[in-house]
């Protein structure tokens, strides 16, 4: 469970370039800079599992950049929702636990507010989804990944 994050400019002793905001209640746990350099020197273990996720992110990062280069729009956000039903799951009626407004996704899907609310529709007249305000139900997984290819 949890995030890491700000960890890589520690490493690679550049100024911070992440910024980061929760969307449900959260606990947060600091490290300085020198301990989890520290920690890295001296815990052998601790810096593989660091360089196992710093390849993870590359790789998804990379995965990123190319949906955005090859994907549409429709194709991305179906693969987003898909995304945020597996990273975070559903609640007891089905809803996604993770509410984002339109804004969010379409700063994550990498578009227009006005393109997803339209595809959202678009997906909800074609019976993929259910909308209640900001709380999405997934009524058509595999509908979803064929969408997105995936």
């Amino acid at each position: 469970p949890g995030d890491v994050i700000g960890y890589r400019s520690v490493v690679s002793n550049e100024p911070a370039c992440t910024t980061t905001e929760v969307l449900e209640e959260s606990i947060l746990c600091h490290i300085p800079a020198e301990i989890l350099l520290r920690l890295i020197q001296n815990n052998g273990n601790f810096a593989v599992e660091l360089m196992k996720l710093t390849c993870k992110e590359l790789g998804e990062a990379n995965s990123y950049i190319t949906d955005i280069a090859q994907k549409t729009v429709k194709e991305r956000l179906a693969e987003i929702l898909i995304h945020l039903d597996e990273e975070f799951g559903e609640d007891s009626t089905g809803v996604l636990k993770v509410s984002l407004t339109r804004e969010e996704l379409s700063n994550i899907v990498g578009t227009a507010t006005e393109s997803i609310i339209r595809l959202l529709s678009e997906f909800k007249n074609l019976g993929y989804l259910e909308l209640n305000g900001r709380k999405i139900k997934i009524l058509d997984k595999p509908g979803l990944k064929y969408i997105a290819n995936i």
